[in-house]
């Protein structure tokens, strides 16, 4: 009796239908939505789009700098984060994968610094990071440096550049 009362009471509850004196929000205003797209540059400075773009020759200092530690260091990557913490899959496998030779390389953190991160890009003509040179050389990326690892070239690689 109890379960057939339960249902008849849930039943007049769906079948009731509303009073007019029940629609609280009937006179609430209703939200209107531009979809036209302003021209760029007309959007508030608020919401621009904010990249840092090195002043061009505090940019050329930097590159300079990179290239001559580029020179100096047998192994150097460029990487997201350190490697004890790197900030990128692509980057941690890398690090991986030259800890697994046992060899000492040079990091630095692109994230650290928009110089290094912009400079190192126009010096290798390359868009990604991370980035490794091998005795002053541009190696590659991660795809590159799995590649090479897999088929055993990294390793002559390394061997070559002692």
């Amino acid at each position: 009796m109890f379960r057939s009362v339960c249902v008849r009471s849930l039943c007049q509850l769906r079948l009731a239908r509303p009073t007019a004196s029940t629609h609280v929000f009937a006179s609430t205003p209703r939200l209107h939505f531009s979809t036209t797209i302003q021209e760029e540059g007309t959007t508030h400075p608020d919401f621009a789009p904010k990249t840092k773009t090195p002043p061009e020759d505090a940019l050329q200092a930097t590159m300079e700098s990179l290239k001559q530690d580029i020179t100096e260091n047998r192994l150097v990557l460029f990487m997201k984060g350190v490697p004890r913490a790197p900030r990128c899959g692509f980057s941690m496998k890398v690090v991986q994968i030259l800890n697994t030779y046992g060899v000492k390389y040079v990091t630095y953190d692109v994230l650290a610094d928009p110089y290094v991160h912009n400079g190192i890009k126009k010096i290798s003509n390359w868009p990604t990071i991370p980035q490794l040179y091998i005795d002053g050389e541009f190696i590659g990326g991660c795809d590159i440096i799995t590649e090479m690892h897999d088929s055993g070239e990294l390793r002559s690689a390394l061997e070559a550049a002692k």
